[in-house]
């Protein structure tokens, strides 16, 4: 309450035009930015190749977006915070929320799941955090806590599931959202993931929610050839992963962001520097 939360902790010296922002720009829709970026396949391929064969581990391209992100995160924090009732948020943890489909089927709607990280883990880490979320969420009998809230919230009339969520959107704004809620929600994260890969189409841009703090959204779409460019100026076949990256421009200035970004491309083109745990993250400052 009064700008007290579980889950971030308000900024209070950041600039005048960046405090007034989210009071021009009260909801997320109003105020997201969406991009695209080809992301090289080769060096991640080349990756891919030489942990299989050398270590025997079977890494995707899944495996090493998310583990970028979460370096990305842990290096440019500003990136991981959030706008909650015209206030600016430093998240206290790095988050990252996917779904998971328990069948390839039409009427199987699947699951979310969201994954806590320090911000200095290997790939390796983030690996078998995302592998074992998967194999325990797959299960169709399983059920993690944003099903059971779900299930909770949806056990009386329709009538009363809209005034419920919208008092649990009253005491978000007001920082009086209870801490068991924001942990079981996918919608309050640093990224919310989507792997458009995995059912083999292209990639999209996903629109970030108003409910929840989410800041940054990423899909990934399947591989394509495409004509390039090479280092010697000559057309060459490439082959290149799509990326639909939406995000919140209330919490930092587009040339955070750029810089930002080319960090991310920089990491996605040598996953080689994910293969070790970060020493020390870079910490936001108020």
């Amino acid at each position: 309450m009064f700008g007290r939360r579980s889950d971030g902790k308000k900024l209070k010296n950041i600039p005048p035009f960046l405090k007034i922002v989210p009071h021009i720009m009260s909801a997320r829709h109003d105020s997201q930015n969406s991009f695209l970026y080809e992301a090289p396949c080769e060096p991640m391929d080349a990756f891919i190749d030489q942990k299989r064969t050398e270590d025997g581990i079977s890494y995707n391209y899944m495996h090493i977006t998310v583990a970028a992100i979460v370096r990305l995160l842990a290096l440019r924090p500003q990136l991981n915070r959030f706008v909650m009732n015209g206030r600016i948020y430093k998240r206290n943890k790095i988050y990252i929320s996917f779904a998971v489909k328990k069948a390839l089927t039409d009427d199987d709607v699947g699951t979310t799941v969201k994954l806590e990280f320090d911000g200095r883990e290997s790939i390796s880490d983030v690996k078998r955090a995302v592998d074992d979320s998967i194999r325990q969420n797959a299960v169709r009998s399983s059920n993690n806590n944003t099903d059971k809230t779900a299930k909770f919230l949806t056990r009386v009339p329709n009538a009363l599931i809209k005034l419920a969520v919208g008092f649990l959107k009253l005491l978000d704004r007001h920082g009086m959202l209870f801490k068991k809620v924001i942990d079981a929600s996918p919608f309050h994260t640093s990224c919310f993931f989507t792997n458009m890969k995995s059912i083999k189409t292209d990639y999209i841009y996903h629109h970030l929610y108003d409910f929840g703090t989410t800041g940054l959204f990423v899909a990934i779409g399947k591989e394509t050839l495409r004509p390039v460019v090479d280092e010697d100026g000559n057309l060459a076949v490439g082959k290149r992963m799509s990326m639909g990256i939406v995000t919140d421009e209330r919490f930092c200035d587009g040339f955070y962001y750029a810089n930002s970004f080319r960090v991310l491309r920089k990491l996605l083109a040598d996953p080689q520097l994910l293969d070790e745990r970060l020493a020390a993250k870079t910490e936001d400052i108020d």
